[in-house]
């Protein structure tokens, strides 16, 4: 399966941003799709997953300001991103894993397809 990142770009601190990660070559909805994100000198972070059964998590630094949810008409996953603090600025990647073990979906190791970043720039 092949993914394409999108949705990045240039947003003002408490800004909003919607990230999709569309899939070809396979049905995203068999899969669990995490979304990391990677600044120059620091290991990639996770973001966000679903999981097959819908389940979601998402990490501490981003708790509470952000939703994960299935297109499934698009072959997608959508992460729409609220309040923004420079802190978000990164290189954002989603992956696709199946694992089903949700404490697996937090481990950029458990993803076998990954797309090729969008980039978020949160200005102060």
């Amino acid at each position: 399966v092949q993914l394409q990142a999108s949705g990045g770009g240039l947003v003002q601190t408490g800004g909003s941003l919607r990230l999709s990660c569309a899939a070809s070559g396979g049905a995203l909805r068999m899969y669990g799709v995490g979304w990391f994100r990677q600044t120059p000198g620091r290991v990639r972070e996770f973001v966000a997953f679903i999981a097959r059964n819908g389940f979601v998590d998402s990490g501490d630094s981003v708790k509470g300001r952000l939703s994960i949810f299935r297109d499934n008409a698009k072959n997608a996953v959508i992460l729409e991103m609220n309040d923004l603090k420079p802190e978000d600025t990164a290189l954002y990647y989603c992956a696709a894993s199946q694992y089903t073990d949700w404490g697996l979906l937090t481990r950029s190791s458990s993803y076998v397809y990954w797309g090729q970043g969008t980039l978020v720039t949160v200005s102060s």
